[in-house]
């Protein structure tokens, strides 16, 4: 059981410090406490949960000695901790983290004030590839370009020689998002790739893609296996991102159709089944309540993965009119899952399974995959 130095000035891993089997079963008892009617199964958790997180965001300040730190914001606070000794971050991402602001400093690069809306280094999202090691490194600025930007990346890639691409991201927005609209790529393809099972995955700054890839397996694992697909069964794929569970679906049924709003995601998609060779799937960008309205044809089984937020009730609506055999629910919210799963209940569905994966060890976080069936 290891000790994280920051825990109490960051205070995101709400269980940390605790045995996990303990964290494992506070979880699952806190799903068997929100669906209490229902079928809940043993939660499925990690042999290993540390420095799982694969996808890591870092904000530059400056300490009270005008030290440039890499940091995250504590919980429910806008004060920001130094992140780079994170027990939950993997351990690449920490080193280039700090990197970074080794460098800013010795550079000159003054980190950009959210409330002056002043300087020039914002933040840093780095994605790290669990198959090959690879990152991918985008540096955010509030300001029109990087002073002496190709010696920076020189030097980040010297370090780090796992950094295969370096993307400068422009957000000189006054907002909580992380991405601005412009960026460029200044070294490498301007993605990393990862694999799930046999299938390989593009990567790009925009790509929906789990953070903790170890259990993301076993996610969309239990997920397909309680589909129990047949080969000629057709699929429905809502919010499907870069097509992860689509491709992974394709090779035990007849056809899988993938829909999802982001356009960037779609493309890495449409490549991403033309790079292992699927052609068992269509993809397309568009809105899922209104993709769903014009189906022609009902598919036998639904996948759903959609944000913390959950489903609008008109999606709600779109999918039940719609009327397929089974539907399998992936949520990070159990609480929006439970509200829209009760919407499916009117409609003539029930809840047969509901599985519990820690999908982020320490937090107070949880995912759960729930398998519908037509009464």
């Amino acid at each position: 059981m290891k000790k994280c130095p920051d825990l109490s000035r960051c205070g995101g891993c709400v269980s940390m410090g605790k045995p996990y089997p303990e964290v494992l079963k506070e979880k699952e008892n806190a799903v068997r406490k929100l669906f209490a009617k229902e079928n809940v199964q043993p939660v499925i958790g990690m042999e290993d949960p540390y420095y799982y997180r694969h996808k890591v965001y870092g904000t530059f300040y400056k300490d009270r000695k005008g030290k440039i730190h890499s940091g995250m914001y504590a919980e429910n606070s806008h004060r920001l901790t130094d992140n780079t000794r994170c027990l939950i971050q993997h351990r690449s991402a920490n080193a280039v983290l700090k990197s970074i602001a080794d460098i800013a400093e010795r550079y000159g690069i003054p980190v950009y004030n959210e409330d002056t809306r002043e300087g020039v280094l914002r933040h840093a999202y780095i994605r790290v590839s669990h198959d090959t090691g690879d990152i991918l490194l985008v540096l955010v600025i509030g300001s029109k370009s990087l002073p002496s930007s190709k010696a920076i990346v020189r030097e980040l890639v010297s370090q780090h020689p796992q950094i295969r691409t370096v993307i400068l991201n422009h957000n000189r927005e006054k907002t909580s998002m992380i991405l601005g609209e412009k960026e460029d790529v200044l070294y490498g393809k301007g993605y990393i790739t990862d694999r799930i099972g046999n299938t390989v995955f593009r990567i790009s700054s925009r790509s929906f893609y789990q953070v903790n890839p170890v259990m993301t397996e076993k996610l969309y694992q239990t997920a397909i296996g309680l589909a129990d697909l047949g080969k000629d069964d057709s699929v429905l794929d809502v919010y499907c991102g870069i097509g992860t569970i689509s491709l992974l679906a394709a090779e035990k049924c007849g056809h899988v159709t993938g829909v999802e709003l982001n356009r960037t995601a779609v493309r890495d998609a449409v490549q991403n089944a033309r790079n292992n060779k699927i052609s068992n799937v269509s993809f397309y960008a568009e809105d899922a309540e209104s993709f769903m309205m014009k189906m022609r044809d009902v598919p036998d089984v639904v996948f759903l993965d959609p944000p913390r937020s959950g489903l609008s009730l008109k999606t709600v609506q779109s999918l039940c009119t719609l009327h397929p055999e089974k539907i399998v629910y992936i949520s990070c919210n159990p609480e929006t899952q439970k509200r829209d799963i009760e919407q499916m209940k009117k409609a003539g569905y029930r809840a047969k399974t509901i599985i519990p994966v820690d999908q982020f060890p320490f937090t107070k976080h949880v995912e759960c995959v729930v398998l519908m069936s037509n009464k």
